[in-house]
């Protein structure tokens, strides 16, 4: 009894969390088509003009049947006597210009929505690129990279594709249902309470099935968007995932995410499925109570011929919009799952709007403090504790420290990709807080460790962003890092591009974003392991060329390899965020302090 009891309780408490679940998803499809009128409201006059052209087709389509009927009449009539073609042939004309005018004003509101709801499209993905770029890096470090591509590519073309498809054809069938459900009465009441109870039916099963189907197509969005996420990191490491043999792993996560998308996926379109042969039987049945009562009534002279003509047409019209209006509510319920997958990544929260700065640094000598900087990507558990220095312009500085220590983290800060939880940054006496980004970051040319490079010549990945530079400069840049003579042996030179086909190797790639970073003629240089992914040959070219390129520039140089970073002016040690030893590598190395003992273990790997 007592398990009994217990099974009773964990099915109502389920039941009850399932209605929760469902009143919540009920309650984002509101928020969701509010939100994408809210939007959509420069676009709502030519919506209004699609629907009254959607309505005004529909009118025209329901009295078609009308003046058929009356023109059986006419023919039925005519066959006893005189058939009057003078008469058949006007209400042909009529019926004719009708129908010319229902497909005109169809095509109308087509082209219209079709415009209208790419160019609803086209703003949406505008304003999701824009919003990427005002997103804080926390955001995209939570977010999977997949996940973002769905909203932007699969998102958008859904809503853009149901809103198509379900105003204009919802408009059309409620107009066609009601005013079919208008002219039966007004043709014969008799005929049109047995129609309306034939396909009482339908109303009921739309209901349940929209009423299920809801809550496995916000799963379907969700579940798409995190199986593109994950195909988009395995694929991006495959040659990890291949040399740790991780493609057994990699399958069962895949399958998954995979059969987590097909469940959703077959469940709503099973569920939105079923409507049509239900609608199909509905409407068949119509026939078969039209055709008997018809008949009965037709047999005692309650009706004429033309009549049971009219009712057979109308009560197409009135059950074929059933299948339509579930349709497009089904569409509803992708256009609502989509969008508020959409608008939730244009709620969230953005950088500081900085519009109202008017602190500009122009003309940088190059001096930068850092004064009592604390940080912590979660503040309960900072990364950088107390951290102050003083780097004179024109200083090289190098940042040692092991994994963790907070090495990259500074650069972060530096650049404002993350905000300072106490403290200050200053260049040249101003704090870069006031600063706006866009002026911070001219004053910076940054190498990180990971390469990136898109499709375009090489010429333009490396005068990426930089305006004025000179042929002389690019071939200068290009010497110095030692790529010159690689890319004269290339068919075009500086002119070939760069895709899928070109096979560079990592340094090579490295080596071309050195380049873009000494074509770009900034005050302050970043290198974050610029030199991890070359040769000792190359990485010697490197050493040689930054040398002379970082004369008059303030540098921060991030390494691993303390020996690319003998001849820095200033040594920085780093552990666990905090300037733990400072100087240039004859004193770390006299103090025989934590620096000596890495550069010595390092020394004794190398030997």
């Amino acid at each position: 009894m007592a398990d009994k009891q217990k099974t009773k309780l964990k099915s109502k408490k389920a039941a009850r969390s399932r209605k929760r679940q469902e009143g919540q998803e009920k309650g984002q499809s509101m928020k969701s088509f509010k939100q994408l009128f809210v939007y959509s409201r420069a676009f709502v006059p030519a919506i209004i003009l699609a629907v009254i052209l959607s309505v005004a087709g529909a009118i025209f389509t329901i009295i078609g049947p009308d003046l058929l009927g009356n023109m059986t009449d006419t023919i039925v009539e005519g066959m006893m006597t005189t058939i009057d073609m003078e008469k058949v042939v006007d209400v042909a004309i009529v019926i004719l210009i009708l129908y010319g005018l229902m497909f005109l004003f169809q095509y109308s509101q087509g082209f219209i929505m079709a415009t209208v709801t790419q160019r609803i499209s086209k703003a949406l993905r505008r304003d999701l690129s824009k919003k990427m770029n005002r997103l804080p890096l926390k955001y995209f470090d939570s977010t999977s990279t997949g996940d973002v591509l769905s909203r932007v590519t699969n998102d958008v073309d859904l809503v853009g594709q149901t809103l198509n498809q379900s105003i204009s054809g919802l408009t059309s069938a409620f107009t066609l249902f009601f005013g079919s459900l208008i002219m039966m009465f007004y043709t014969n009441w008799i005929m049109a309470i047995s129609a309306v109870l034939s396909t009482f039916i339908g109303f009921g099963l739309m209901s349940f099935v929209i009423s299920k189907s809801q809550v496995f197509f916000v799963k379907q969005q969700q579940q798409l968007g995190m199986l593109n996420g994950y195909i988009e990191e395995i694929y991006s490491g495959h040659q990890v995932v291949k040399a740790y043999n991780g493609e057994k792993t990699a399958k069962e996560t895949f399958h998954k995410f995979n059969t987590g998308l097909y469940d959703s996926a077959w469940k709503s379109q099973f569920l939105s499925g079923l409507m049509m042969p239900f609608m199909m039987f509905v409407g068949n049945l119509g026939y078969v109570v039209v055709c008997i009562v018809g008949a009965a009534l037709a047999v005692n002279d309650y009706i004429s011929f033309g009549v049971i003509v009219s009712f057979m047409l109308y009560i197409r019209l009135f059950t074929q919009p059933l299948s339509q209006i579930a349709q497009g509510a089904t569409q509803l319920q992708s256009t609502a799952a989509a969008s508020a997958r959409v608008f939730e990544f244009l709620e969230e929260k953005e950088l500081a709007d900085e519009s109202e700065k008017t602190t500009s640094l122009q003309t940088v000598k190059g001096d930068i403090e850092f004064r009592n900087v604390r940080f912590g990507y979660n503040e309960n558990q900072p990364v950088i504790k107390n951290f102050s220095v003083n780097v004179k312009a024109g200083q090289k500085v190098a940042i040692v420290g092991p994994t963790g220590a907070g090495k990259t983290t500074l650069v972060n800060l530096l650049m404002r990709f993350y905000e300072v939880n106490d403290g200050e940054i200053l260049i040249d006496g101003v704090p870069i807080s006031q600063l706006t980004r866009e002026n911070l970051h001219e004053l910076f040319c940054m190498v990180l460790q990971d390469t990136w490079l898109f499709e375009g010549t090489i010429r333009d990945n490396i005068i990426y962003s930089s305006k004025g530079v000179t042929d002389e400069e690019l071939e200068s840049a290009c010497k110095a890092v030692g790529l010159y003579h690689f890319i004269k042996t290339l068919p075009k030179g500086f002119d070939t591009i760069l895709d899928d086909k070109a096979s560079l190797s990592a340094g090579q790639k490295q080596l071309l974003t050195i380049a873009r970073a000494m074509v770009k003629t900034a005050p302050l240089l970043i290198l974050d392991e610029a030199t991890s992914s070359v040769d000792t040959r190359t990485e010697m070219l490197i050493q040689q060329a930054m040398d002379k390129l970082t004369v008059g520039k303030t540098s921060f140089v991030i390494a691993h390899r303390l020996s690319t970073i003998k001849n820095a002016d200033i040594i920085l040690v780093m552990k666990d965020g905090d300037i733990i030893e400072a100087g240039n590598h004859e004193e770390l190395l006299v103090k025989d302090g934590f620096y000596a003992e890495l550069y010595n273990s390092q020394f004794e790997e190398v030997s």
